[in-house]
């Protein structure tokens, strides 16, 4: 590359988190998440009245809570752990290359300020990385819709460059596979749950090719077909990362946590598993949260102590929790690898 030419944007982005654990922060960060079309895919009306009128006022105090077992001297984990992959990356990136930054899909800081940095550098491409594993509407796909939405106004726009989904990616599968063994070495384990965040099962149809997908059977195969359906590629994760750490495949759940709302979801639900688990009285499992690279509200409170709670009382003995991948320097490997593919 000429000396004189421009740098390499890299922009990586993740949900977002609250700008701390008062009620007003967490109100104000559900209605920008829950406000997006993509996330409550209803008419804007009829979303409006949902999360001003019911999901935010009374939701907020509950999440506020959650937020305090799970912040700590650093803050957010969510925020603090994509801040050190941010900078673990820029160290194994050529600095005269390549120009990393950061962004929260919700709250701060924003993709418009993270684009604005790069944008400021005079890049001449930016490398998008939402940090989802497997692509969803409401998660990858409301971040390249919010890219494409603040550069559009722009009088000059880069080479843009989207990654979309990274399941297969083998540093990410040999990231997990580091992760789910330093955990195996503490205990033997009846069952492998791999726990994804749910999706309405309307949001999956939208998105089926062909009306292939069936929300069932259709997941036990995976290529061109539903290779962007949700369930399918948690499916397909599940059975790398089987492969990968050797995990016998009777022993080995796939399931789907974090409803919200009564309409039906992808199946099955993490909580019924819990419950079917403790008829069969198995007594000790061992969860993969693979759909989340860094800990959160859904792996830390929602996984590590609300289901721990739940299968304790049904009779559990041990609920382990596998940590996310976080800055894992393997996992910041397979960042590199992604970001430097697409170079």
């Amino acid at each position: 590359m000429a000396k004189n030419s421009g740098k390499i944007g890299v922009l990586l982005v993740n949900l977002g988190t609250p700008d701390s654990t008062k009620t007003g922060d967490v109100r104000k960060y559900l209605r920008e998440f829950l406000m997006d079309g993509r996330v409550i895919d209803f008419p804007f009306i009829p979303r409006w009245m949902l999360v001003n009128l019911i999901i935010a006022p009374f939701r907020a105090p509950k999440s506020a809570n959650e937020y305090r077992k799970l912040f700590t001297e650093r803050g957010s984990p969510l925020m603090f752990h994509t801040q050190d992959l941010k900078d673990k990356l820029a160290e194994k990136l050529d600095p005269e290359k390549y120009l990393v930054s950061m962004a929260m899909r919700y709250q701060t800081p924003s993709i418009e300020n993270g684009l604005a940095e790069l944008m400021k550098a005079k890049v001449k491409k930016i490398i998008v990385l939402p940090l989802f594993p497997q692509y969803a509407s409401a998660s990858n796909g409301s971040v390249i819709d919010k890219v494409m939405e603040i550069a559009q106004s722009w009088q000059i726009i880069p080479e843009f460059t989207f990654i979309s989904n990274f399941l297969d990616h083998p540093l990410f599968l040999q990231a997990w596979a580091e992760q789910g063994q330093e955990a195996m070495k503490k205990e033997e384990y009846d069952r492998y749950l791999f726990s994804y965040h749910g999706l309405p099962e309307r949001q999956i149809k939208k998105g089926s090719v062909e009306n292939y997908c069936q929300l069932g059977a259709c997941c036990n195969k995976y290529g061109p077909k539903n290779q962007l359906c949700y369930r399918a590629q948690c499916f397909q994760t599940t059975r790398l990362l089987t492969a990968k750490l050797g995990l016998p495949e009777d022993k080995v759940v796939t399931c789907f946590q974090s409803r919200l709302g009564n309409d039906p979801w992808i199946k099955p639900y993490t909580e019924e598993i819990i419950k079917e688990l403790a008829k069969e009285g198995v007594k000790k499992v061992l969860v993969f949260p693979p759909a989340f690279v860094a800990d959160c509200l859904e792996t830390t409170v929602e996984v590590g102590e609300e289901y721990k709670e739940k299968f304790e009382e049904l009779g559990g003995e041990h609920w382990d929790l596998v940590p996310s991948l976080n800055s894992n320097d393997t996992w910041v490997d397979c960042v590199k690898d992604l970001v430097e593919s697409r170079a």
